[in-house]
């Protein structure tokens, strides 16, 4: 039990998770949250002012739980190749881990991102930029062609949609076949990176 005045947001967002994980994004509310917390629901109102931003708060939290992990790979140094290969296989591995280990909280988290699409924009946009980086250091190492740097991050970004982009999630129980497509998808985007 969670006394009022020592509630925190992380708090209040790992409850929602755990309560959303329950009852679904459609049945899950303030009261029920507050309750897993033994506080009352104004207090939770206190440190979010309504459902909508809680809500917002726990995609936002879902989202950024990657972010760490890719931003040391992209702040890494060493070869840019490798470090773009990592990024992918982080991001995809994360992604995976998340749709097949928790297919519950997943699914909540599908319909939670859906309502929320200016906090998926700006996620997405953290990533490409992490692999601009990278591959600004790969034109500057002279290991990639001299690529314009943003227009290739996006064309690197979209092209393995399929390994982060949840709509794909019900494929990557076919691991040996996803790591697979991963490993060639790999390689044409290496192949056309490279300096000729």
């Amino acid at each position: 039990m969670t006394t009022e005045s020592a509630l925190t947001p992380e708090q209040i967002l790992g409850a929602a998770e755990d309560v959303l994980r329950r009852f679904g994004p459609s049945k899950a509310t303030v009261v029920d949250i507050a309750r897993t917390l033994g506080v009352s629901h104004g207090s939770v109102y206190r440190h979010f002012p309504s459902k909508a931003a809680l809500r917002e708060a726990v995609t936002q939290r879902w989202l950024d739980q990657a972010h760490d992990s890719l931003q040391a790979v992209a702040e890494e140094s060493g070869p840019a190749g490798e470090r773009l290969h990592r990024f992918l296989a982080t991001l995809f591995a994360a992604k995976r881990r998340k749709a097949l280990d928790d297919p519950e909280l997943f699914a909540t988290y599908l319909v939670l991102v859906a309502e929320h699409s200016g906090t998926v924009a700006a996620h997405l946009e953290v990533l490409t930029d992490q692999i601009a980086r990278i591959v600004a250091d790969g034109v500057r190492q002279g290991e990639f062609a001299d690529l314009p740097v943003e227009g290739t991050a996006r064309a690197v970004f979209q092209a393995a949609a399929h390994f982060h982009d949840p709509s794909h999630a019900p494929e990557w129980a076919d691991t040996e076949r996803s790591d697979a497509d991963f490993a060639a998808l790999w390689r044409l985007i290496s192949d056309g990176l490279r300096r000729p």
